[in-house]
């Protein structure tokens, strides 16, 4: 398994929950809103999400709480997924990225991978899970298992 990071700001406005996502532009996940986030190079998975980030849509995380560990059999990843309320600076589009903030009422899930509209509600609750899935030949999820987990 490949190690891979998945990261999401949140903040509130106006008595709002948002979360921030993020189109991708080009390469693996093209034209699907996600958080931003990818490989994890010679580094340790948390520096790498923090890179990712600031590489992906130039913000600097000041901390992470880890809140899922997601492995996608038929792609041969894990992802550490994380949540921060802090960072410094504030989402910039780059050539990969695009982000724009939603109220959680308003996520995409249409426009994003399958398995997400199964873990990113319970992250946004609060929780914390483990999740495996395996998607077919068209990206499509044909099977899951999640279960809560603590970090």
């Amino acid at each position: 398994m490949k190690d891979v990071t998945l990261c999401f700001l949140r903040k509130t406005e106006n008595d709002q929950e948002l979360v921030c996502l993020a189109m991708k532009k080009r390469g693996f996940g093209e034209g699907k809103w996600n958080g931003v986030g990818g490989k994890v190079q010679d580094e340790e998975i948390e520096a790498a999400a923090i890179r990712e980030a600031s590489e992906e849509i130039s913000v600097l995380i000041n901390d992470l709480t880890k809140v899922a560990e997601l492995e996608f059999i038929t792609m041969g990843l894990r992802c550490h997924v994380y949540i921060t309320e802090t960072w410094e600076g504030e989402p910039e589009e780059s050539e990969e990225m695009k982000p724009k903030w939603f109220a959680l009422h308003e996520i995409p899930y249409n426009d994003m991978w399958d398995d997400d509209r199964i873990w990113l509600p319970q992250l946004l609750e609060g929780k914390t899970i483990k999740g495996t899935f395996h998607f077919d030949e068209n990206d499509l999820l044909i099977e899951h298992n999640i279960e809560e987990a603590q970090f």
